[in-house]
């Protein structure tokens, strides 16, 4: 079973071929995939009428939607973010580093700063800007602190551990 790789009036998704797509993952039109990044399952990347950007060692996990907005947003995710489980990321950036906890959301023009925490079940409202190590929580969510170096260093674990667990994926071990 291969994951749902689509074209989409012309363009076709590019996946660096030491990336992992899940075979029940769906990536569609517009979108790129950097080196050593993951898709995971039941993932839907829809390109459709704008550009996602995914960076290097990037983890999209189970059950993530990104999306586009038409014209105004694409969906930029720089190198070494996690997107955890059933994320909504739509039309926005995270940059290097961030990390947008299971079950949140990111609406149109936010941007997650580098190495800052959307947590889980969060609602990041559109256009909003979180700054470089920040985490902020609740829906609407709000500043609650920056992050300490410790912390910092648990979430770009995580990062590095979705980069080995994709390698086992792909391997079937």
């Amino acid at each position: 079973m291969a994951a749902t790789i689509l074209s989409f009036e012309g363009k076709a998704p590019r996946i660096d071929p030491t990336a992992w797509v899940a075979p029940t993952a769906a990536v569609i039109g517009d979108v790129t995939i950097g080196a050593g990044s993951s898709v995971w399952y039941h993932c839907v990347l829809r390109g459709d009428t704008n550009f996602i950007r995914i960076g290097a060692r990037t983890n999209i996990q189970d059950g993530s939607i990104l999306h586009v907005n038409r014209e105004t947003f694409a969906c930029i995710l720089g190198d070494d973010v996690t997107v955890g489980h059933g994320a909504i990321v739509h039309a926005c950036t995270v940059e290097d580093g961030g990390f947008v906890g299971m079950g949140a959301t990111v609406l149109d023009g936010a941007v997650i700063g580098a190495g800052a925490v959307l947590a889980a079940g969060a609602l990041l409202t559109p256009s909003k800007t979180m700054g470089p190590n920040e985490l902020w929580a609740g829906s609407p969510a709000r500043l609650v602190r920056v992050l300490g170096e410790d912390e910092r260093m648990r979430f770009i674990a995580i990062g590095a551990h979705y980069v080995d667990l994709a390698g086992r994926h792909r391997s079937g071990t």
